[in-house]
């Protein structure tokens, strides 16, 4: 792999995401080197201890980043709780307090389409179980501009909407269980693309 070729991964998902999430998080390579943001629903006007309770179960860090924090290598991030989070080409983020999208905030699109606009990064898009269609437009722009995608399968989701549309609207990305993306996360982040 190319050492200028930065790996994002996304992550999506909103009822019913938390278990897959899980899963997957907990079979992360210990060599891990990608960036991992997590953009997840959450109500708005209670009090989230999501970062913690995650760090916790995983037994490493999960990170709120702050406004222009620099993206690192190797780490997790939450979008922080009523806060779009866009991905800059300067590498940092950016967090808007700006209109709802599909009536959530943070928003998987607006972070996928951010990611689209990078260059020189191996993007991948991943959208679990939710009941709405948000994640759908931003994977189509990420998809376009050369990223991966995968959804968990419909059928394996508690909530199906969200992958299920996603996947109609996409059908470059890949339908997969939580183990079958288990099993690529490896490929994914020790190849270059």
């Amino acid at each position: 792999m190319a050492s200028e070729t930065l790996k994002l991964i996304i992550i999506g998902g909103s009822a019913g995401s938390i278990p897959p999430l899980m899963k997957l998080l907990k079979c992360l390579p210990e060599d891990f080197n990608a960036t991992l943001i997590l953009v997840l629903h959450r109500q708005r006007n209670t009090v989230s201890n999501l970062a913690q309770i995650l760090s916790q179960k995983l037994s490493r860090p999960v990170i709120e980043p702050d406004d222009k924090e620099k993206l690192q290598p190797g780490r997790i991030y939450l979008a922080p709780q009523n806060y779009h989070l866009l991905v800059e080409r300067t590498g940092t983020v950016a967090l808007e307090y700006s209109e709802l999208v599909r009536f959530s905030r943070p928003s998987i699109d607006v972070t996928l389409e951010s990611a689209a606009e990078l260059e020189h990064t191996a993007r991948l898009g991943i959208i679990l179980s939710g009941a709405n269609a948000d994640g759908t437009k931003g994977l189509e722009k990420l998809l376009a501009a050369g990223g991966k995608g995968w959804v968990q399968a419909p059928e394996t989701a508690a909530y199906a909407v969200m992958p299920e549309e996603a996947q109609l609207a996409n059908p470059t990305a890949e339908a997969l269980s939580v183990e079958a993306m288990c099993g690529r996360f490896n490929t994914f982040i020790h190849t270059h693309d």
